[in-house]
């Protein structure tokens, strides 16, 4: 796209993503919440609690609940076309992956335990592919302990709700005991300080394969953007019938298709396992402290907008943001989508921003390079400049449109 300023869309939601029932906004979820008790640390990027397990004033816990979302349909299909029940383990990766990563954000780096869930239609989904969900999962927790990270098995719930889910779902949910002075508190960022992206795929110390970037959110949509009508034909059980059929699987591509400008394949780019930043933010907190650290955001539901949650009266400015991996170009071109809703859905090549002052920036990038993840400083933070000093987001694309949020 050439230089423009896009306007804010209208309240109501009418992207491609919202038209397939799904909002990355949540605007209805956070109208309820948010009239809800907020917790001790009411800015945190969690809510955090008193700790209730032993009534010691001195901690606090936080508990979270989330899931690999509708990348299991991919999974699904995969193994359908393939007979390979191993890509299961990655959906088990997603899911804890989505739950940790957020834990890390208040400033969690142990002391967890973790419950998962899978709910299945037992016609559909067989005893190979549950052995696959709970190896990997022990699997993924077992590779956690070894880069520091200090989680455990709960167990869990398998439910037979073929009335529900034509195929699967696959959450977790992970709670924490924290010391209230470890807890990093998002509501403390504000105007000065410099934002640290850190890179989303690509390969990392700790990871077997190219990461892809995907993450797990916005999967709905690029499943269907980027996946052909031979789904939608054979595989009726995996899309919502209410959904217009033009948005239902109309790309151009079948999974074992090559990915432009990537040595993954279409399938294999969607189904990359979500990155965690675990080993990265024990590191971090370890080395530099709590102290200096004003926010850790993860950019899942709302992508590049999650930020404006947090903080009170701020300007967030990306303006040097790292070139979208290939997964998205990919996304973006099969179904013209705006660049507006882009960085919406998807997180477009960072998942994790840390906001500190600029002093440390070096500091918390070297930490990074030695894991091999890619960072850099993609923005900064400023006073916020709307009358009614509402938080609000000016972004600046790799192709040069200005991109506005609040």
């Amino acid at each position: 796209m050439s230089d423009t300023t896009a306007t804010n869309p209208p309240p109501k939601e009418l992207g491609r993503y919202a038209r397939r029932g799904v909002s990355a906004s949540k605007h209805e979820v956070h109208a309820a919440v948010d009239k809800l008790d907020p917790g001790i640390f009411p800015g945190a990027f969690c809510k955090i609690t008193a700790d209730t397990l032993t009534g010691n004033p001195l901690l606090c816990n936080v508990t979270h609940s989330d899931g690999s979302g509708t990348k299991a349909v991919l999974a699904w299909l995969w193994w359908r076309e393939t007979g390979d029940a191993s890509v299961f383990r990655g959906i088990a990766q997603d899911s804890i992956a989505m739950n940790i990563d957020d834990l890390l954000c208040v400033g969690v780096t142990g002391q967890v335990l973790l419950s998962s869930t899978i709910n299945r239609n037992a016609r559909n989904i067989p005893g190979e592919v549950l052995a696959e969900l709970i190896s990997g999962t022990e699997e993924v927790l077992q590779s956690l302990r070894d880069h520091g990270f200090d989680i455990h098995s709960g167990g869990g719930e398998t439910a037979d709700v073929g009335d529900l889910t034509p195929t699967l779902t696959v959450d977790s949910c992970a709670t924490a005991v924290l010391a209230r002075n470890a807890v990093v508190d998002a509501s403390r960022i504000r105007p000065g300080l410099a934002i640290i992206g850190l890179a989303s795929g690509g390969f990392c110390s700790y990871e077997r394969d190219e990461n892809s970037g995907i993450g797990s959110n916005g999967l709905t949509s690029a499943r269907h953007e980027l996946l052909c009508r031979h789904y939608a034909q054979k595989y009726p059980e995996t899309f919502d019938h209410a959904t217009n059929p033009e948005l239902v699987y109309c790309g151009p591509h079948r999974l074992e298709d090559p990915l432009e400008d990537s040595s993954l394949s279409v399938g294999r780019a969607l189904l990359s396992p979500t990155r965690t930043y675990a080993p990265f933010v024990t590191r971090l907190l370890r080395e530099l402290g709590v102290s200096h650290l004003a926010g850790l955001v993860h950019c899942s539901g709302g992508a590049q907008t999650k930020c404006l949650r947090f903080g009170t009266g701020v300007h967030f400015i990306k303006d040097n943001l790292f070139p979208p991996p290939p997964v998205f170009r990919a996304i973006q071109k099969a179904g013209n989508t705006s660049d507006h809703e882009m960085h919406r859905v998807y997180n477009m090549g960072h998942r994790l921003e840390v906001f500190c002052e600029p002093a440390h920036t070096d500091s918390v990038i070297a930490i990074a390079k030695e894991l091999e993840i890619e960072a850099r400083v993609i923005g900064h933070v400023e006073p916020s400049c709307l009358p009614s000093k509402k938080n609000h987001l000016t972004l600046k694309t790799t192709t040069g449109s200005v991109l506005h949020y609040a």
